[in-house]
């Protein structure tokens, strides 16, 4: 491809999700849900005008990356450390319930299959794709609507990113009893030791970037150090510490969240993120999508798998979550706020074919789960919160 051409796709790309994104709007949607549905129209499933190239999976990788850094400086730290624990049990049986719920319906498709066995993996495999959760999508549609610092979006977010790392444990782990060179203690302790280095490295990149924002308040050279961090966070984090690098971008904007500035920063990461990175990055979901190896065992498969990733997490956040003393209403929105699929799911899936755990045909299923649930959950927690605020105006009245 000549390097013009990119300039073509990225015209198409920008122009077809913001107009989408405005009938969406238009209807009271999430404006996410319309960026996805531009991709969707845009890719091989329907128009097939736009591929998926590598170019724009990497501006898709800096606009999920900007999209977190973003939701760790709108962070209340004061909550998200009130909520830390509870986000902790909130992900860990969102990672428990899925991946039996998984193991079971493979089970259920292609037979019981003895412990240690090559199916037995497979299944315990298809159980661990759908622990993974993918927060930018919520994290966008609750910012759009507000409510990203409140408790129970904070909740979600903690939850959410605690919900990838015990993923990812659990990945290794799966993967090193079929492969025992890939050593998953050594995961482990990497995961342990990361998060030990990001508190202590964070409090004092935090007082470095206090003593710069006295000397040079409000000025241009903040986001863009800021910026730097963010991505220097989110290298180490993936290359040294095999974490998720939206994970290092989320803890670097934790660790800027207390900064007198750190609203001048956002404003800042939001103008790039707005206005290129995050449309890319919405719209490459529906340009991932294809049905082309679908038939009709599989597709039956494949509904179900979707039915069971999604109430597997509304049932196992939400449930805790009413156990941890938030009524229904937000026991529900943290339960459907946790249900939506991403990035990690490709990656876990990515990690199962090399493994030899899964056949490529599986990618079907995965990007379904991410398109349906990338769809669905701005939708029904927009409606949520709109039930919210009319019984708020009905007490009122």
């Amino acid at each position: 491809m000549e390097a013009y051409e990119i300039l073509k796709d990225l015209a198409i790309i920008l122009f077809f999700a913001k107009m989408f994104a405005v009938v969406a709007k238009h209807f009271k949607a999430p404006q996410v849900v319309g960026e996805i549905i531009a991709g969707l129209i845009l890719g091989p499933c329907v128009l097939g005008i736009i591929q998926q190239t590598d170019f724009i999976t990497e501006m898709a990788e800096i606009g999920v990356i900007l999209l977190m850094f973003s939701a760790g400086l709108d962070t209340d730290l004061k909550e998200l450390i009130k909520t830390g624990p509870i986000a902790f049990l909130i992900a860990c049986f969102g990672v428990f319930v899925p991946l039996i719920s998984g193991a079971v319906l493979y089970m259920a498709f292609y037979g019981f299959a003895p412990w240690g066995s090559e199916e037995f993996y497979k299944a315990v495999f298809t159980g661990t794709i759908m622990t993974a959760t993918s927060v930018s999508i919520t994290v966008a549609s609750l910012q759009e609507m507000g409510k990203i610092k409140s408790k129970v979006g904070t909740t979600i977010v903690s939850a959410a990113i605690i919900d990838d790392v015990i993923g990812i444990i659990v990945l290794t782990f799966v993967i090193g009893f079929k492969d025992p060179e890939s050593r998953p203690m050594l995961v482990l302790g990497k995961t342990v030791v990361f998060f030990i280095l990001a508190i202590i490295g964070g409090f004092i990149v935090f007082k470095l970037f206090s003593i710069l924002d006295k000397r040079y308040p409000h000025t241009r050279r903040i986001p863009i150090v800021s910026l730097a961090f963010c991505f220097t966070l989110s290298y180490v984090a993936e290359k040294y510490f095999g974490i998720a690098d939206i994970t290092g971008a989320y803890i670097a904007g934790i660790v800027l969240c207390n900064l007198s500035d750190n609203e001048y920063i956002e404003r800042k990461m939001d103008v790039s993120s707005y206005m290129i990175f995050a449309p890319i990055f919405f719209a490459s979901i529906g340009l991932k999508t294809s049905f082309d190896t679908m038939n009709g065992h599989f597709f039956i498969f494949c509904i179900c798998f979707v039915i069971a990733a999604l109430m597997a997490k509304i049932v196992g956040c939400g449930l805790i979550s009413r156990a941890c003393r938030y009524n229904w209403a937000d026991s529900l929105k943290i339960g459907v706020g946790m249900m939506t699929r991403g990035e990690v799911a490709l990656i876990i899936s990515q990690k199962g074919l090399s493994a030899g755990l899964i056949s490529a045909d599986y990618f079907t299923a995965v990007i379904l789960l991410i398109l349906v649930s990338s769809i669905a959950t701005p939708l029904i927690l927009k409606l949520l919160y709109s039930k919210d605020s009319k019984n708020l105006e009905s007490a009122g009245a």
